[in-house]
């Protein structure tokens, strides 16, 4: 295939001469314009193709929906102007722009990153990490105002959304609210969640993936009101994310592969906070290391190097009720989780990794791709490099003893207080609402569905004041494909905006055990999250309530290639 020659063109000029009969091959169908697989797949049989002919058809199909979404624009110009009676306690200008940076040794790599500037506030609210290609580190305390004027220097819509926090629809990033190159966003609200670790990045439409792969993300900390726990320069973030790069030190990513597309983007190095640079020195004192995965595709199983437990004191809504031993954690894209670690035993140049063990994601992609059927075609015909896999084992993070002397601290009995929701007092708990994630005609759905930007379907309305429950199905409902389903078993990270839930129940039932025996000591279901992980024939219950806010939020899974192939709907909180 000739380099920046669409996948569309592609398969019209040289393979459709292949299928010349009539009704067998259409381009445009449904919201993400697939090929239909039933015509398509019997007029192959008829042609004697190969099942690896077939499945390589198959996958390239996909391409249709990136071609046809990088022309697409869905931005509407947002709120453009402070409010007047709105009186912030911290005021910060964001611009998204691109930029040039040094990551590499040579060449500078093209970016795209969120440049800062504190308009009001205290110098602790806004710090960036230098030398990083990621965004600002905005602190804040539970209770305060903040508004945050955006501005969008980018050469395709943007908005943003921040992560976690729960915050009116017009506030949360929605991508109906996407502004275009030159225009302005001004976010205004009131931070109400927990202390914890939170985060921001883009969410446009079918354009998130590449906008967060080139470099915006930014952390959103609300600071902790129980003393005792590491603070200053022991307590630090560790975003980690992957990435490829071609000769020339530019980014390399999915729009010439799709089967990378299909599978999500998996990249061949590992970045630490924005940089390549994988090892720190540490005192011998107690750090507390606030973990994000902001990869777009990568699932992370993290564990020491030394066979150490992970102390665990947090999860994506905040503090624990009380730290937890584990031997190693799974860590799915925009999951968060913050770590205790004591480095006092150490002596100078002792050293300890932070590691990805290996595992099995049930990713029926990932098994073909690892040298088998798709594997051969990988670099041939499917272009790109070799996406690598979900599972594989790798060294993330060194820390390397000083002699430098730091506090060494106990972790608190209590870490904090947690209000648990009462299942049984959902207004559907005797008949939870079910969102089935699967692949159908080669489209990443839920519900059997892509997403639209104002549809809101009967299932996917709540009322205000009321408790639900909801069941995530990595799984058809029976009416898939067969076959042609099982080929497409893939992890799902699923993400709700606008509030932080609770996990009532993880089902395994319909799990192939080698897959839930290789990650099932890595998972914690306590505590507040807005994230969790789906691993193939899983079902999880998640319980939450719909307070303050009326109007469209959306939900989705935080694949990103995954989410900007339409796998994300609305759901819409009514009076």
């Amino acid at each position: 295939m000739k380099k920046g020659l669409c996948v569309t063109h592609y398969i019209r000029h040289a393979l459709c001469p292949l299928l010349h009969a009539p009704g067998t091959l259409h381009l445009a169908r449904t919201k993400q314009s697939p090929i239909p697989l039933v015509p398509l797949t019997k007029a192959l049989i008829m042609k004697n193709f190969t099942s690896k002919k077939l499945i390589f058809l198959l996958l390239i199909a996909t391409g249709l929906s990136a071609c046809n979404a990088q022309g697409k624009s869905n931005s509407k110009t947002g709120s453009v102007k402070a409010t007047s009676n709105f009186n912030p306690d911290v005021e910060i200008k964001m611009t998204a722009q691109p930029v040039s940076m040094q990551l590499l040794d040579g060449k500078k790599t093209n970016v795209f990153h969120y440049e800062a500037k504190l308009i009001k506030g205290k110098a602790r609210n806004l710090s960036e990490i230098p030398g990083s290609y990621l965004g600002p580190v905005i602190k804040i305390k539970r209770g305060q105002k903040i508004r945050v004027i955006f501005k969008n220097n980018l050469p395709r819509e943007s908005i943003i959304h921040w992560h976690g926090l729960h915050i009116p629809p017009e506030m949360d990033g929605h991508p109906m609210h996407a502004i275009d190159n030159g225009e302005q966003y001004v976010y205004e609200f009131t931070v109400v969640d927990r202390p914890g670790t939170y985060w921001f990045h883009p969410h446009p439409d079918k354009i998130t993936g590449p906008q967060v792969y080139r470099g915006l993300a930014g952390l959103f900390i609300i600071e902790d009101e129980l003393k005792g726990l590491p603070s200053g320069e022991y307590d630090q973030p560790l975003v980690i994310q992957d990435r490829s790069f071609d000769s020339d030190n530019q980014l390399v990513y999915v729009e010439e592969s799709p089967m990378q597309r299909m599978q999500g983007f998996l990249g061949d190095q590992i970045f630490i906070n924005g940089k390549k640079n994988l090892t720190q020195n540490v005192n011998k004192g107690t750090y507390r290391f606030r973990i994000l995965n902001g990869s777009n595709a990568r699932i992370y199983k993290l564990a020491w190097s030394d066979g150490s437990e992970l102390k665990v004191i947090a999860t994506d809504g905040g503090l624990l009720e009380k730290s937890l031993n584990k031997p190693y954690l799974m860590l799915a894209p925009g999951e968060r989780v913050e770590i205790w670690k004591d480095f006092s035993d150490f002596k100078p140049n002792d050293n300890v990794t932070l590691e990805s063990l290996a595992f099995n994601s049930g990713t029926s992609m990932g098994r073909m791709g690892g040298g088998g059927m798709m594997g051969n075609m990988g670099g041939g015909m499917m272009g790109g490099n070799s996406p690598g896999r979900n599972g594989e084992a790798m060294e993330l993070y060194t820390f390397i003893a000083n002699e430098d002397k730091g506090k060494s601290l106990e972790i608190p009995q209590t870490l904090s207080q947690i209000k648990e929701i009462e299942p049984t007092k959902a207004v559907n708990y005797d008949s939870p609402k079910q969102f089935h994630f699967y692949n159908e005609r080669m489209n990443w759905v839920i519900n059997g569905e892509t997403f639209d930007m104002e549809e809101v379907a009967d299932w996917e309305k709540v009322k205000l004041s009321t408790t639900e429950v909801w069941q995530f199905i990595n799984g058809d409902d029976g009416s898939g494909m067969g076959m042609m389903q099982d080929m497409m078993q893939l992890p799902h990270p699923a993400h709700i905006h606008g509030l932080q839930f609770q996990i009532i129940e993880r089902d395994i039932s319909g799990m192939d055990a080698d897959v839930w025996n290789s990650v099932k000591d890595g998972f914690i279901d306590k505590g507040w999250q807005d994230t969790f992980l789906l691993m193939p024939g899983m079902k999880v219950k998640v319980v939450m309530s719909f307070r303050d806010f009326t109007g469209k939020y959306i939900y989705h899974c935080h694949n990103l290639e995954h989410e900007d192939m339409g796998m994300m709907r609305n759901y819409e909180v009514l009076p």
